[in-house]
């Protein structure tokens, strides 16, 4: 893991710091307890399996409202479960979704095996391929576009990104494999629905 040193729950909690209205789709395991744990919110989507629907899900938000920015966040092994999508997502081109990959090169939830991104997978690269113009990897040492170690000036910049650029933009973030304290949303998936379904609505 050359150079993947960012800390994951730091990154996460000063991008969403910045969010404004914007509506968080979070992919499950780590992706979920790093947005819950930096703030809930009625306008935050957590998966609690579905493994591969986080990117779905965002693009469906964002079509159907286009008046407010969405941001997808998940891990690298959900995204490559999705993998797919990507190319639904550079179809469709919603302005207004954005997605970012916390790519700890390893599958965090079942062992903390190694993965595949830690080897020759480059999510940015292929979500190009597929047509995303605007896809770039932070935090590694031969990534594109912004790096650094200064978290707090990387969220800065990227939050600028994922809420105001013209998407769909996907940024991976190379993360540091680390614990972090538990911090887990409801497990009610009526509840979340519902909460989401009535934040998105304005009720």
């Amino acid at each position: 893991m050359a150079g993947a040193t960012l800390d994951r729950r730091a990154l996460v909690a000063g991008i969403l710091d910045r969010r404004g209205d914007a509506a968080v789709v979070a992919g499950l395991g780590s992706a979920a307890w790093d947005c819950h744990a930096a703030g809930d919110s009625p306008l935050n989507f957590y998966f609690w399996g579905a493994m591969g629907g986080a990117a779905m899900l965002g693009l469906g938000v964002a079509l159907a409202r286009s008046d407010r920015r969405v941001l997808v966040v998940t891990g690298d092994a959900e995204m490559l479960m999705g993998m797919g999508s990507l190319a639904t997502i550079a179809a469709q081109a919603p302005s207004n979704l954005a997605l970012l990959v916390l790519d700890n090169e390893a599958f965090g939830e079942t062992g903390r095996q190694a993965g595949l991104t830690g080897k020759n997978t480059d999510i940015a690269a292929i979500a190009r391929g597929a047509g995303i113009e605007t896809a770039f990897t932070v935090g590694d040492e031969g990534g594109e576009g912004v790096s650094g170690t200064d978290v707090e000036a990387l969220a800065t910049t990227l939050a600028a990104t994922l809420f105001e650029e013209d998407g769909p933009v996907l940024c991976v973030a190379k993360v540091a494999l680390s614990a972090e304290p538990d911090s887990y949303p409801p497990r009610d998936g009526v509840l979340l629905r519902a909460r989401f379904r009535a934040a998105l609505a304005g009720d």
